[in-house]
């Protein structure tokens, strides 16, 4: 356990972080799982495309990552139709 009043605090801080983010990714998880397991992928990317805005919005993942994902997303919802 933290000794110094900041230490305790970014403890705090992070506990609450820690929590947000979860519900987040796995929102984001789920919505990538749906689009893998579904057969109309265009109407599907849509969707999942608007999960990783929101992961990205609230800052759950690097804009990078986020731009990552849906590419790759986009290039597989390309290559199945």
């Amino acid at each position: 356990m933290a000794n110094i009043k900041s230490a305790e605090k970014r403890a705090r801080q992070a506990v609450g972080r820690t929590s947000r983010n979860r519900s987040v990714l796995t929102r984001l998880r789920s919505a990538v799982k749906k689009y893998r397991n579904t057969e109309d992928k265009a109407a599907a990317v849509s969707a999942t495309h608007s999960e990783i805005d929101v992961a990205r919005k609230k800052g759950a993942i690097h804009k990078n990552a986020a731009a990552r994902y849906k590419s790759r997303l986009a290039k597989k919802a390309a290559k199945k139709t």
